[in-house]
């Protein structure tokens, strides 16, 4: 059959393996849009070289024993595939690891097949996907737009149909933000659903690895297969049940009060979020009003507050032989955490105890909260002129 109709959500992949589609000729297809992409999405597509040892795994497997069999992924280049450079956005500091990382293992259990290591805001500091020495990463729909970040390559590669999923990572929006501005699902699990080993860290205590996906489906199905305690990751844990019924009667959500609402003067993005406030309605919903105040001052604390010394922790050693090497925005913010104090740090952890007290309460009401992921989207061009400021504004509602 031909594939280059061929959609790469998990329906349309399963069902053209059911009608005798090879997974060599899913995997070629995938490499081939990869190799053509323009948005600067990729730091590196797999060889065919590269990929033949990981399709030769799944040679004579029946494609319905495998939840993910022959499904092309992207990972992120702050996650470690075995052979290939991690370089975390940063060729200077890049290495080869020796092995894959957990999570990367589990997926590779469950079928799926990695061609490329995306485009990222360097060491995952940033929410725009503007800083990068690989070039700045396109928007999926316009390209003189932001793809958003740092997980941009990531977002872009599923968005454009690449692959069927990809790897991001998230610590203060980093995996919603671009999902968000390319039409994506995009998932941010609880801190140690998934496994960290093999990640370079950007707040070891706040990070976790993040799914794109075109449905939610496909997102489930991806955290099914990838989902495993891990030992050698102090934050892993077992999975919690979670989510809520809405099968058995009416919900309520939060909305945000209407002076917490800031769009940045996007009007659209206003009306949007109102529509979305009414959809909600007409699933069953009830709508609460919530005061993001608490929620809100815990956000600050994460660039205003000490937490950007775990930046400064996780690649010290690099930064302090090679700044030069870091990009100027990147820079300025990592080097930020050198200043920190331990008195600072235990004030700020007293704070967001308290905080988190305060917005917990606020789950007694409400089965879900409804935000905007972010209040507007940036032009490429507007947003280096302006690069702290903007990229302030992209995490208003991800950050806490």
């Amino acid at each position: 059959m031909s594939l280059n109709p061929l959609s790469f959500d998990l329906a349309s992949l399963q069902a053209a393996y059911r009608s005798g589609t090879s997974v060599r000729e899913v995997i070629a297809e995938s490499l081939a849009r990869c190799r053509a992409d323009t948005h600067h999405a990729f730091i590196h597509v797999l060889t065919d070289a590269e990929v033949a040892p990981l399709l030769a795994r799944l040679d004579g497997v029946d494609p319905a024993s495998l939840p993910l069999f022959g499904v092309p992924f992207v990972i992120k280049d702050n996650i470690d595939l075995a052979g290939i450079p991690t370089t975390a956005g940063c060729p200077e500091f890049a290495y080869t690891p020796t092995e894959n990382a957990f999570l990367i293992q589990q997926l590779l259990a469950a079928g799926a097949v990695p061609v490329g290591k995306a485009n990222l805001d360097q060491f995952a500091t940033g929410l725009n996907g503007t800083r990068s020495p690989y070039g700045a990463c396109r928007n999926a729909f316009d390209p003189d737009f932001i793809s958003g970040g740092s997980s941009s390559g990531s977002a872009v590669s599923v968005a454009k149909g690449y692959a069927t999923f990809s790897l991001g990572t998230d610590t203060a929006g980093s995996g919603r933000v671009p999902a968000s501005f390319n039409n994506l699902v995009g998932l941010k699990p609880t801190l140690g659903l998934l496994s960290g080993t093999g990640m370079v860290p950007a707040c070891r205590s706040l990070d976790t690895v993040s799914i794109f996906a075109l449905t939610a489906g496909d997102v489930q199905a991806v955290l099914g297969a990838a989902a495993a305690f891990d030992a050698a990751d102090a934050y892993s844990r077992a999975a919690q049940p979670f989510g809520v019924d809405f099968s058995v009667g009416p919900f309520r959500f939060g909305v945000p009060r209407a002076e917490d609402l800031e769009f940045f003067g996007n009007d659209a993005a206003a009306k949007l979020f109102a529509t979305s406030v009414e959809r909600l309605k007409s699933l069953g919903g009830t709508a609460v009003e919530v005061d993001l105040t608490p929620f809100l001052e815990a956000a600050r604390l994460l660039y205003d507050g000490p937490w950007v010394a775990e930046r400064y922790v996780a690649i010290q050693d690099f930064i302090n032989a090679q700044p030069e090497a870091v990009f100027p925005p990147v820079r300025t913010i990592i080097e930020g955490g050198r200043s920190v104090t331990g008195a600072q740090a235990f004030a700020a952890s007293y704070r967001l105890k308290a905080l988190k007290r305060v917005c917990d309460a606020v789950w007694t009401d409400i089965d879900c909260l409804l935000t905007p992921t972010a209040g507007t989207i940036y032009r490429i061009d507007a947003m280096q002129a302006d690069p702290i400021q903007l990229n302030s504004n992209l995490g208003r509602y991800t950050n806490f």
